[in-house]
């Protein structure tokens, strides 16, 4: 062991330099962890990206309440199927916005469910190239290991 003020070789039970008589300071070298390092930016993210999907869900769903004026009276199929169709995917989208929304919460406040939903959304965003993959990939890198697990469960105990 060494002191922090003059870098003399000292034994490790001194608390005090013999040579400068300054304190010496234990000094950790552990680093942190890899789900500690990242799981508030993974949380981040996935609320940026539950914001994101809002967008064209809502968008959709506004749509679809005023595509009906645009097809001919004579449609009557188009007329009931086309909006149903469009609220049907805006809904669906605005769903996912939320609860990447609730996700990303989650995982910044600790929440025991909030893990496994992660994992279930970043496997199914692995479909949607180049954002959704590269942050489902995130999500897998920084939550599936078993070390990440443990240690999750550690902090939903915690918190």
């Amino acid at each position: 062991m060494f002191c922090n003020a003059c870098g003399s070789q000292i034994q490790p039970q001194f608390n005090v330099c013999p040579h400068c008589g300054q304190p010496i300071v234990a000094v950790s070298l552990t680093l942190p962890s890899r789900l500690a390092r990242h799981l508030r930016t993974l949380g981040i993210l996935w609320i940026v990206a539950g914001s994101f999907f809002a967008i064209p869900g809502l968008a959709l769903m506004t749509i679809s309440s005023v595509v009906r004026l645009g097809i001919p009276a004579s449609e009557n199929v188009g007329r009931f199927i086309g909006p149903l169709i469009l609220s049907f995917l805006g809904g669906s989208i605005f769903v996912v916005a939320v609860g990447g929304v609730l996700v990303g919460w989650g995982l910044l406040k600790h929440q025991p469910w909030a893990r496994g939903v992660a994992i279930v959304l970043g496997i199914l965003s692995l479909f949607h190239p180049p954002f959704g993959t590269a942050l489902g990939i995130y999500t897998l890198w920084v939550l599936v290991s078993d070390a990440s697990r443990a240690e999750y469960d550690r902090l939903t105990r915690a918190a």
